[in-house]
């Protein structure tokens, strides 16, 4: 890391490696001989540290000295620490070193990939989870209206106006949490939670790194909460984090342990079961281990079956068969058998789905599916739905090289060119 990178780097550098050995802030404090409350300070850049202690810290997560020490020294005085930290195995600490290495680079505007104004004007979408800006404490149920508008931007698939939210609702939503005690604190909390949720869900749509970053800031808002479905949804999206960094059976071990502390029986924990299995038989299909996903999704569609009207209120995602069966699709895909996902995309109503941007990811499973079997005409016809369903998610770089792959096929398809164009997969 060279000694020009800014400041504001060095407390994600921590904060991502902390994330990756789950590990919570007072854990890692007590390593260090830091309270949980100076590891928070110091992991959103508002307590700086000297050389030695960021050493200390760096071996304490596995990080590699070259990382931490070349940012300047800070101005103010240092709390002492304490040695005689153990070093953790060198796989772990390896993939550490993967985390954010140039995640924060990228800016909003790559992130919701329009092609149009940045989501968050003259700012990305890193100085947006570290240089908040400043935010008062608000009525939990004013907090709450801002927050259900945000979900339904990213529900209905319109990026551009989620992401302009997201820095007043986070910032409101830390105000009000920190200002608030009892009841009203874990209620904060978990409004705090499901906006950090959002953020990881944008990001993601880039497979952008900075998601790791607003995965742990949403599970540790939830645990806070003590409620289990903002814990359930946050888990989802920090494992999904993990499955794109290629620990897929990470990803499954976090989501089948989170699953199991869930009750089946209940209308809305269970629907939060559901979810978390799903996901985690498409990380492990990620990880070609056909029979942990296909066992997974058994489990899922039988919870399912077991709540047919089950209540909706999950805040991005939904536990129906509409949606088991674009996993279905999505899990086959991942493990090379694309041919076994025809038969349930043929008898799939995506109609049934309730959000634009569950039926964009149901048609966006159909076109991979169509263009794995070189059935290009089939997976033009689903990206052209994806589009009438959400103009912005066919706009996403990998659906743009999806559509690229297909221009540049075997078969000629007629508009294919004037789509490309549009959704900016070939310049024009």
């Amino acid at each position: 890391m060279g000694a020009n990178k800014r400041v504001s780097d060095l407390g994600a550098v921590f904060r991502s490696a902390r994330c990756e050995l789950r590990m919570t802030q007072n854990q890692v404090g007590r390593l260090v001989g830091y309270s949980a409350s100076a590891i928070s300070r110091i992991e959103s850049n508002r307590m700086r540290v000297d050389v030695d202690t960021r050493l200390r810290l760096a071996q304490a997560l596995g990080i590699s000295p070259e990382r931490v020490s070349g940012f300047p020294a800070p101005a103010g005085p240092v709390i002492d620490t304490v040695a005689g930290v153990p070093v953790p195995d060198e796989e772990d600490a390896m993939r550490r070193r993967t985390v954010l290495t140039g995640a924060l680079a990228a800016g909003t505007a790559a992130v919701v990939g329009t092609g149009t104004a940045a989501a968050v004007p003259a700012a990305r979408l890193e100085d947006v989870l570290f240089h908040l800006p400043g935010g008062e404490p608000a009525p939990l149920q004013a907090l709450a209206t801002r927050a259900t508008a945000a979900r339904e931007a990213f529900t209905a698939a319109r990026y551009n106006r989620l992401g302009a939210a997201l820095p007043g609702l986070l910032s409101t939503a830390e105000a009000t949490r920190d200002a608030a005690t009892g009841r009203a604190r874990q209620q904060a909390s978990a409004i705090l939670a499901r906006a950090y949720v959002l953020a990881a869900e944008l990001a993601a749509k880039d497979h952008s790194d900075a998601a790791w970053v607003a995965a742990d800031r949403a599970l540790a808002a939830a645990r806070t909460s003590g409620m289990p479905v903002p814990i359930g949804e946050a888990s989802r999206v920090l494992a999904i984090t993990m499955r794109r960094s290629g620990r897929s059976s990470a990803a499954v071990r976090l989501l089948t342990q989170e699953a199991a502390c869930l009750d089946p029986s209940e209308a809305r924990t269970g629907a939060v079961r559901t979810t978390l299995l799903l996901t985690a038989a498409y990380s492990a299909a990620a990880g070609r281990d056909r029979a942990t996903a296909l066992s997974l999704l058994d489990a899922a569609e039988e919870d399912v079956e077991r709540r047919p009207d089950a209540p909706g209120g999950l805040f991005t995602v939904e536990a129906t068969r509409a949606q088991v069966d674009v996993y279905r699709i999505g899990v086959h895909n991942a493990l090379g058998t694309p041919d076994e996902g025809v038969n349930v995309a043929r008898g799939l109503d995506v109609g049934l789905m309730p959000t634009a941007e569950r039926r964009a990811r149901a048609w966006t499973d159909m076109a991979r599916m169509w263009h794995a079997l070189g059935d290009g005409e089939e997976a033009f016809a689903a990206l052209r739905h994806v589009e009438q369903e959400a103009a912005q998610e066919v706009r996403r770089p990998a659906l743009r090289a999806l559509t690229s792959n297909l221009l540049y096929g075997p078969t000629r398809l007629p508009g294919l060119r004037e789509f490309a164009v549009r959704t900016g997969a070939v310049p024009a």
